[in-house]
């Protein structure tokens, strides 16, 4: 170790603690002020752009290209959903937006009609399976087959 290097916490050559030596720090800067000069004050600001986020909805696309495939909606909402994200990786921000928003929109038809298709055939066989088995049970009491 080199002789003339100084410590590497304040003190630790002195009988004072460290947390001392900056409590008595800070005190003498709120006493004095902070510091003092002729000069005034400069200030410097660094405007940082941040990458601007556009949801490129490729998750919802996908649950409902599985699951809400209506008329390919969900296929189709899919696809722009993968250019949005290519145009994002390119640094086409304006160009991410407009496809996400369209897969945004495919996305939102692709689960109403789905919704409508669900409780219309629910609706349907509510409808249609108790005549159904009715006529079922009527033939077969009748001797008649198949």
């Amino acid at each position: 170790m080199n002789p003339n290097s100084q410590p590497f916490f304040p003190g630790a050559r002195t009988a004072v603690s460290p947390s001392y030596e900056v409590l008595k720090e800070e005190h003498e800067v709120s006493v004095l002020g902070g510091p003092q000069s002729s000069m005034a004050a400069r200030t410097t600001v660094i405007n940082i752009q941040t990458d601007t986020v556009v949801p490129d909805h490729i998750v919802w696309s996908l649950f409902n290209t599985l699951f809400f495939n209506t008329c390919c909606l969900g296929f189709v909402a899919f696809a722009y959903s993968v250019k949005s994200r290519d145009r994002k990786m390119v640094g086409d921000v304006i160009g991410a937006q407009s496809y996400a928003s369209t897969a945004k929109c495919l996305n939102i038809w692709a689960v109403v009609l789905g919704i409508l298709m669900t409780i219309g055939l629910i609706v349907v066989l509510a409808i249609v399976l108790p005549g159904v088995i009715q006529a079922v049970v009527k033939q077969n009491s009748n001797g008649g087959g198949f």
